[in-house]
C-alpha cells in the first residue's frame, strides 16, 4: 500500500528515533502509542525499508534510519529557520542574524560591523555566540550559525569565506622579563621558556603557523599550557608561568599586567576571515556581505 507521506510522520518518526522508546516517543508527542506504530509502519511501506529494528526490550534504528534521521533532522531545522525569518519579516526586520566570533575578532572588525548594521537596518535582530574556530565551522555546516569571524588558512567545503583583517603577532612577556632589557629582540633566547598558547582546539591552522614561527627560529617550544581563551593566557603570563605569542590585536580591551612585544619582522601574518554557508538562505547574508564589499 503507497500512503502519501506526511509531515506528521517524518516529526514522530523523528521523536522516536529520539526516544527509541514508544512509550515515551507517544507521550511527547500526546498521541496513543498504537497510532505511533501506525504512522511509523506506514512511513516503512511507503519507502519500502525497515527504519527500526524492533524487539521486547529494544528499539533500534536501521541503517536506513540512521539515514533518514539525519536527513529529517535537517530539514526541522530548515523548517524552524523558515519561521524565524517570516516571523522577523512580519515584525518589519530584515532579518535575524546569528553571528559566531573568536575574542580577537571583538577588537578588530566586530564592533564597527554591529554598528554598520544597526544604522543601516535599526530592526535587524542579531544574536552573537563566542565560540572556539572549529565549533564556529561545525556549526556553519550545520547552518546553526549564519556568519563566523575566524582564522583559519581554507575554508572546509561548502563553506566560503573572505578575508577581512590581516595583522601581525605580539610576544606576551611578565613586565619584570630580562628580555625587556634587551636593544633587540631574538626569539630563540626564549628556547628554555615556557609557553602558553592557544590550543589547537582554537584553530588548527591558526596553531600551525605559531608553530612556524619556532621552526623559523630553529627551536621547539616548551608549551606548558593550552587554552582557548585570551585572558587566561594573559593572567598565566601575568603570574609568571610562561610567555605568549598571540594575535596583536588582543592587546586591546583587555587590562592584564603584562608587556606586549610586537614581532612585526617576522614573516607570518594571521588573517581573520568572515565565513558563510553557501547553501544557507537567510535574506540578511547577502546584506552584511554588501557591507563588507562596500569598504573594501
Amino acid at each position: 500500500m503507497n500512503y502519501q507521506i506526511e509531515l506528521r510522520h517524518l516529526l514522530y518518526f523523528k521523536i522516536l528515533a529520539e526516544e527509541l522508546h514508544f512509550r515515551r516517543a507517544a507521550e511527547r508527542l500526546f498521541i496513543a502509542q498504537p497510532g505511533l506504530s501506525r504512522q511509523i509502519k506506514q512511513l516503512e511501506e511507503n519507502y519500502r525499508v525497515t527504519l527500526f529494528e524492533r524487539n521486547k526490550r529494544n528499539v533500534a534504528l536501521t541503517e536506513a534510519g540512521k539515514y533518514l534521521f539525519d536527513e529529517v533532522k535537517e530539514l526541522f531545522r530548515h523548517l524552524d529557520q523558515i519561521e524565524t525569518q517570516l516571523q522577523s519579516l512580519a515584525n518589519g526586520k530584515i532579518s535575524t542574524l546569528k553571528l559566531g566570533f573568536i575574542g580577537s575578532a571583538v577588537q578588530t572588525i566586530l564592533p564597527q560591523l554591529l554598528v554598520t548594521l544597526k544604522q543601516k537596518q535599526p530592526d535587524i535582530e542579531l544574536a552573537l555566540h563566542e565560540l572556539a574556530n572549529e565549533v564556529q565551522l561545525d556549526m556553519l555546516q550545520k547552518q546553526e550559525l549564519d556568519f563566523g569571524f575566524v582564522r583559519l588558512s581554507e575554508a572546509p567545503m561548502g563553506l566560503n569565506s573572505i578575508p577581512i583583517y590581516t595583522e601581525h603577532f605580539s610576544l606576551v612577556l611578565p613586565n619584570t622579563h630580562p628580555v625587556l632589557q634587551q636593544d633587540r629582540l631574538n626569539l630563540y633566547a626564549l628556547k628554555d621558556e615556557s609557553f602558553i598558547l592557544f590550543s589547537k582546539n582554537y584553530s588548527h591552522s591558526y596553531y600551525d603557523l605559531v608553530m612556524s614561527i619556532f621552526q623559523d627560529h630553529q627551536f621547539t617550544p616548551k608549551v606548558t599550557l593550552r587554552t582557548v581563551n585570551a585572558l587566561t593566557i594573559f593572567n598565566m603570563v601575568a603570574q609568571g608561568l610562561g610567555v605568549a605569542i598571540v594575535p596583536s590585536s588582543l592587546k586591546n580591551g583587555y587590562h592584564v599586567n603584562v608587556t606586549f612585544l610586537e614581532l612585526d619582522a617576522l614573516a607570518q601574518r594571521t588573517t581573520l576571515s568572515l565565513v558563510w554557508n553557501t547553501q544557507n538562505r537567510n535574506p540578511g547574508i547577502p546584506f552584511v556581505l554588501e557591507i563588507f564589499a562596500s569598504q573594501t
